[in-house]
């Protein structure tokens, strides 16, 4: 149960992370509980024609993506095709199962065998869906842990918390200055107040606190401030108040 906390106090944190280190650095303490030596989360679902993966952030053995590159294992790796097929996280022997038959299984053992050399022995991969898709995948890995169904089902939530964490902040990066048109702006006083005090910088049990309400009624002002200004998370609330001049 206590590792199971872990992940629970994860979704909880990363919604709190101001900058992509203190998402990686949660992500990471989450990973560490559960003995996972080994992460990536990638930035989209497909490499580049050079065989290569773009990721957010990432841990992976030292060669190995060298090694994938070079032996062209992205034109057959089970996991990366598996993802094609499922909505679901999948553990990396499932997807090896799933092409049994294929004409290519040879090329999949070899790639198989140099992911064990490297130290990735086993793991999880976790498909993140967008409305038109895959989008991309956060896998898991190094030597084999067993989660149970609800731990599988916890950490895609987590997976999803830092991949859109991080997604909103290389968005951030890319386009300082754009300003979006909203399609309803009118805040009441309650929700401008607590917009005002998140961008202070302050959590969702310190606004609770000072306005002398419950989290809960923190999180529904929050709910309804990002429905009315269209924004994928808090920080992007805060911007685009920011930039719309709604809050000083």
């Amino acid at each position: 149960m206590a590792a199971v906390h872990s992940i629970v106090e994860m979704l909880v944190m990363t919604e709190e992370c101001r900058t992509p280190h203190e998402v990686v650095a949660t992500f990471e303490k989450l990973l560490r509980v559960y003995g996972f030596r080994y992460y990536a989360i990638a930035r989209h679902a497909r490499p580049d024609s050079h065989g290569q993966l773009d990721f957010m952030a990432s841990r992976v053995p030292e060669g190995w993506l060298q090694n994938y590159a070079a032996c062209r294992h992205a034109t057959v790796d089970p996991a990366l095709r598996y993802l094609a097929l499922t909505h679901l996280p999948f553990r990396w022997r499932q997807a090896m199962k799933a092409f049994s038959d294929d004409p290519n299984l040879r090329h999949m053992e070899r790639m198989i065998a140099d992911a064990a050399m490297f130290g990735l022995k086993d793991g999880y991969s976790f498909p993140i869906h967008g409305k038109g898709g895959l989008l991309s995948f956060v896998s898991l890995g190094g030597d084999p842990v067993d989660l149970s169904p609800t731990e599988v089902s916890l950490f895609q939530a987590g997976a999803k918390a830092a991949y859109w964490k991080l997604r909103a902040f290389d968005e951030e990066k890319e386009h300082p200055d754009k300003v979006v048109e909203l399609a309803n702006p009118v805040l009441t006083r309650r929700e401008l107040d607590v917009l005002v005090h998140l961008a202070d910088g302050l959590t969702s049990n310190e606004i609770s606190e000072l306005m002398s309400i419950s989290r809960h009624t923190v999180d529904w002002y929050m709910t309804a401030i990002q429905s009315k200004l269209g924004a994928r998370n808090r920080q992007h609330a805060v911007a685009i108040a920011l930039r719309n001049a709604l809050i000083p």
